[in-house]
């Protein structure tokens, strides 16, 4: 710690060394001096393997041999990655919506109540734990134990249907319910995402548009979708397409509870399967390539709506 706090000093220092010491420097020439270290690591921690991994997409294997587009042909045709890609498809569709849909509504519910604080506290704890961390906390709830004798369940969750005179179930090898036990996870943590800027943004409508709202008769629901759901549909487009990026990078939970076994691998995961474990680097490469294609139109829009929004403002 001590070593980098020096660096970034000794860094700094040069720089505003070399930057005064013409007196009347141009203004490109400072500017370059401040930009230019930042855009210099950009350029070597991301363009460069960025467009070194663009490059051994087109490659086989061990990157000895340029093979086109029969990498991307592979992800898009063999039924292995066909079930990933639509694994991906599935969790994207499913947990953003969930998420924000779950952190809304407890945002109107607590609202102002009289435990609001306690209440938004409760849900937004899961966002101080790690994806690892919190796969590790499902995957003790989902544990299963063979119903021999006394046997008690380690897993919570078969520990209550044996309580209930059932049968313990291995959760995590039933597909495609396996699939959405693990979005659980993701949306335990990203529902208090949501709940926090979704009730920043309901507690930011102005009084007047809901003092007159009730004047011409809305309450309950009518309030909440004609009132609240208008007003905060910048913040909604900004929740949704957030989460739906987390969710693409969703390597963590899927590693940890399964590894992507029994049909519940996605996009990032087997990214780091054929890369890593099966040392497929071509094909590895053209999964990261895809993932990156995918979360390229959510970023463009989430940009255009919080343009959008400020324009309004």
């Amino acid at each position: 710690m001590l070593v980098a706090i020096a660096l970034f000093v000794v860094v700094m220092g040069l720089i505003l060394f070399l930057v005064d010491r013409p007196r009347n420097a141009p203004r490109w020439l400072v500017s370059l001096g401040f930009v230019g270290p930042a855009l210099a690591m950009l350029a070597f921690g991301l363009l460069y393997p960025g467009l070194d991994t663009i490059k051994n997409s087109f490659y086989n294997r061990n990157g000895s041999e340029f093979i086109g587009l029969d990498n991307y042909a592979t992800a898009f045709t063999e039924s292995q990655f066909l079930i990933v890609l639509g694994n991906t498809a599935l969790w994207v569709l499913v947990a953003p919506i969930t998420a924000t849909f779950l952190g809304l509504v407890y945002a109107v519910v607590v609202d102002k109540s009289r435990f609001e604080k306690f209440a938004k506290a409760l849900v937004f704890l899961p966002m101080a734990i790690s994806m690892v961390g919190a796969s590790i906390i499902w995957k003790f709830v989902y544990e299963f134990k063979p119903a021999q004798g006394t046997v008690q369940q380690t897993g919570l969750l078969n520990q209550v249907i044996v309580w209930f005179g059932g049968e313990p179930i291995q959760f995590l090898l039933q597909r495609p319910l396996n699939n959405f036990l693990l979005m659980v996870v993701l949306i335990w943590i990203q529902t208090g995402f949501a709940m926090t800027l979704l009730s920043a943004s309901i507690r930011a409508i102005p009084d007047d548009i809901v003092e007159a709202a009730r004047l011409d008769g809305l309450s309950g629901f009518g309030m909440f979708w004609r009132i609240t759901i208008p007003s905060i549909r910048p913040a909604l487009v900004v929740v949704l397409t957030t989460i739906a990026m987390t969710t693409l990078k969703s390597f963590d939970i899927v590693r940890t509870m399964t590894a992507g076994r029994f049909n519940t691998s996605i996009v990032a995961n087997e990214f780091y399967e054929q890369s890593f474990r099966q040392n497929n680097t071509g094909l590895g490469a053209a999964l990261a390539v895809l993932l990156f294609v995918i979360v390229i139109p959510v970023i463009v829009y989430n940009v255009r709506q919080m343009r959008l929004a400020e324009e309004v403002r």
